[in-house]
């Protein structure tokens, strides 16, 4: 039996130290807004179509709110990556959300601040001790203004254990019939055409009742190809996009098969293939079943990044272009594995006048997979208008 230890000790002399912040080369694109929510399934005209923008609140397009995270270099893990595990993986375990109003356009240029914030260590069946650590990303626009901060939780593990202690029968994606796949697009409708029927209208605190249920969202199945456009739609993995922050992964202790050069800026200006992450690198697992299984996992697995965008545009969908999520607590279960679909759901629990005199809506937000498996849980707060 393999000795079950962890050790964490390097972390604690990170903790609360600024990081190098994350800095795009160039101005954002609507193009990159476009990109985006192709990737995150998120169908909101107000996102990608120019005519139906140019009608709205904004007067042109405006990024999601799930977009500040495209904005930084490494979809907010630098901050909860910090200090040496040997022998580890990582993957993500949750994202708290903080959103301050302004928004993000075409045009803008964005920074993120990183601050290490702590850690803990826990037993799990996944792979028996398992550090916790999370970390702070501030998000800024070249106006110095806050855009939101994200707390990221990620899970380091022991990728040995994780291999040893690993369920790793449920190799094979699940197959689906004709009449399968094409109900699956008639409920994707179901959230997609509420958000068209309130277009650039309000939805008023006043109408929204304790108990509401908000439409189902449903969308994959999730496969290879639908997982390698969410990365690509990450601006740190576009060569040449991202001042590159050069960050060791074998220093951290990414085992030397998934350590690989991912970010590193001087490998990318020699063979940039071997630094996005996609081929080679700890991120490979998402998309090689070898790899998968190689960190723990059954096969091919999203992003918990993703996980937390589809979130938060979700409720942000439902609140429309006159409301807001202004925080979002969302934790990690398991991954959406290829194969599976996602459906998501979610409940009206509270209303209330908050501390800004913000008329609020408090929701709990469950998504799941078809076989009714928690992938993750949410809850969060979203300002909505008040009749007049």
């Amino acid at each position: 039996m393999t000795e079950r230890t962890l050790d964490c000790s390097d972390i604690d002399q990170h903790l609360g130290k600024p990081m190098a912040p994350a800095r795009m080369k160039e101005p954002l694109h609507n193009n990159d807004i476009r990109r985006w929510v192709q990737a995150m399934h998120y169908p909101n005209l107000l996102h990608y179509d120019h005519d139906f923008a140019a009608e709205g609140r904004y007067g042109r397009l405006v990024a999601p709110q799930s977009f500040a995270i495209v904005t930084d270099d490494g979809h907010g893990a630098g901050p909860a990556c910090v200090g040496r595990i040997p022998d580890s993986h990582l993957i993500f375990g949750g994202d708290e959300w903080w959103f301050y109003g302004p928004r993000i356009f075409g045009g803008d240029v964005t920074y993120t601040e990183h601050v290490p914030f702590d850690y803990v260590v826990k037993q799990t069946k996944f792979a028996g001790p398992t550090c916790f650590q999370r970390g702070d990303n501030h998000y800024f626009n070249d106006k110095g203004e806050k855009i939101a901060t994200q707390r990221s939780t990620t899970i380091r593990y022991r990728r040995d254990l994780a291999e040893e202690m690993g369920s790793l029968t449920a190799t094979e994606d699940p197959v689906w019939t004709d009449a399968q796949l094409a109900a699956f697009e008639t409920q994707k409708l179901v959230f997609i055409n509420a958000m068209h029927e309130l277009g650039h209208g309000k939805r008023y605190w006043d109408e929204v009742t304790i108990g509401d249920a908000l439409p189902m969202r449903l969308f994959g199945p999730h496969s290879v190809a639908s997982l390698t456009t969410e990365w690509r739609a990450y601006l740190f993995t576009i060569w040449g996009g991202t001042h590159r922050p050069g960050i060791d992964l074998a220093a951290l202790g990414f085992t030397p098969d998934m350590a690989g050069y991912e970010n590193d800026p001087v490998m990318e200006k020699q063979n940039p293939e071997l630094t996005d992450g996609a081929y080679f690198g700890p991120s490979r697992g998402h998309l090689f079943p070898r790899w998968a299984r190689y960190v723990g996992m059954p096969r091919p697995y999203g992003y918990g990044a993703s996980m937390g965008a589809w979130i938060v545009d979700y409720l942000a969908g439902w609140a429309g272009e006159w409301g807001q999520v202004v925080h979002c607590n969302a934790l990690y279960r398991g991954p959406a594995f290829t194969g599976d679909v996602t459906i998501m759901n979610a409940t009206v629990i509270n209303k209330m006048l908050d501390d800004q005199q913000r008329y609020i809506v408090q929701v709990d937000c469950k998504m799941t997979n078809q076989l009714g498996n928690i992938l993750a849980t949410a809850t969060a707060e979203i300002e909505l208008c008040k009749r007049p």
